[in-house]
């Protein structure tokens, strides 16, 4: 059978396969993701926008889609590059299959790539930006579309509400406002478990209205993109700072960062996958995790600031989490809230409504 679609990468390197879902044509970064399960969660992850999906597990699809575990209500990467995709899932829970919700939403698979060798390239040469077209399309021309294509930097004004909404649970004791920069279902479901009712609140909403609502504590959602693209955050949180207690998740935590006056930079290929160890410097204590995220705090910068390091990554040193007790500040760069997991970081969801009082 001969190839019928490939992924063209801004360095003129090509990787044939054959196409799935919708058949349209797309420019995007490329990146990778090593989570054994869980695609359903990562397709409607608000901070895929913008970026083509390698998996590095060979086999997606065998247990279908469902409607319960959507992590947004779009599917929202640019694209998903497999090596085998399953169209006939065998689960009691599934209601649909990957093909049929990229088609649906209109979003290009590519299956049959040689993804193992795809991911060794992002992470020896970095993150690219990439074209999934047809298969007959010469390079030369792919790395023209792929250049001339712009760079946008409004992810997070395409992903966040509109305008407020809430989700209360029964016998609250707190009241927790969320920006949302692209914000993941399972942060309201962790929040309301702990008996927090939850306003949202568009990424825009400044610190004064925010207050006005008269909440016991912020969280700062995870997003999409450039922490510096959302300046917008980063002056609320100010305003914010010393009023209530404030947790920041992924993109958060690094909008927290800024908002202190530490600084911010993208990484060689990212962090993306269920296994990544984390070291909590206060107890020593080590969390296998779940993270999504391209840019990270620089360490040097946190001096001075306020903040100090709390947790690091023990596979590159990064910084993972960042706390101020004066302040009240509680950030983490990975996803507390993981789902279908790992689930060692829920407790931090404790640590917050313990700083909330009542």
């Amino acid at each position: 059978m001969q190839f019928d679609r490939k992924l063209i990468l801004e360095d003129g390197s090509e990787f044939y396969g054959f196409g799935f879902g919708a058949g349209t044509d797309a420019v995007c970064e490329i990146v990778f993701n090593t989570s054994v399960a869980g695609y359903q969660e990562i397709l409607s992850d608000p901070s895929y926008t913008d970026q083509g999906v390698v998996m590095s597990y060979p086999l997606i699809g065998s247990y279908g889609i469902n409607s319960e575990d959507y992590e947004s209500r779009c599917v929202t990467p640019a694209a998903l590059i497999v090596r085998d995709i399953n169209g006939s899932p065998s689960n009691f829970r599934s209601t649909g299959t990957v093909e049929e919700l990229l088609s649906d939403s209109g979003i290009p698979g590519l299956c049959g790539v040689d993804t193992r060798k795809l991911v060794r390239s992002i992470r020896d040469l970095g993150s690219r930006r990439g074209l999934i077209t047809d298969a007959g399309v010469p390079a030369e021309k792919g790395m023209e579309i792929i250049a001339a294509a712009p760079v946008r930097h409004d992810a997070v004004r395409r992903q966040s509400c509109r305008k407020k909404w809430y989700s209360r649970t029964s016998n609250p004791r707190h009241q927790v406002v969320v920006i949302d920069c692209g914000l993941k279902m399972n942060i309201i479901r962790m929040l309301n478990r702990e008996k927090c009712n939850v306003t949202v609140v568009p990424f825009d909403t400044p610190a004064d209205e925010i207050l006005r609502l008269t909440p016991d504590g912020v969280v700062v959602s995870n997003g999409p993109g450039d922490p510096e693209d959302v300046p917008e955050v980063i002056e609320t949180l100010k305003g914010l700072r010393g009023e209530l207690p404030v947790m920041g998740i992924c993109l958060g935590h690094q909008l927290t960062a800024l908002s202190f006056g530490a600084k911010t930079y993208k990484l060689k290929f990212g962090h993306r996958g269920g296994n990544h160890p984390v070291k909590d410097l206060r107890t020593g204590r080590i969390e296998i995790t779940s993270q999504n995220h391209s840019y990270a705090v620089d360490v040097d910068t946190v001096s001075g600031t306020g903040l100090e390091v709390t947790h690091v990554n023990l596979l590159d040193g990064t910084v993972e989490g960042l706390g101020s007790e004066k302040n009240r500040i509680l950030t983490v760069q990975y996803h507390p809230e993981s789902c279908p997991g790992p689930q060692d970081s829920t407790y931090l969801f404790k640590q917050f409504t313990a700083m909330l009082g009542h």
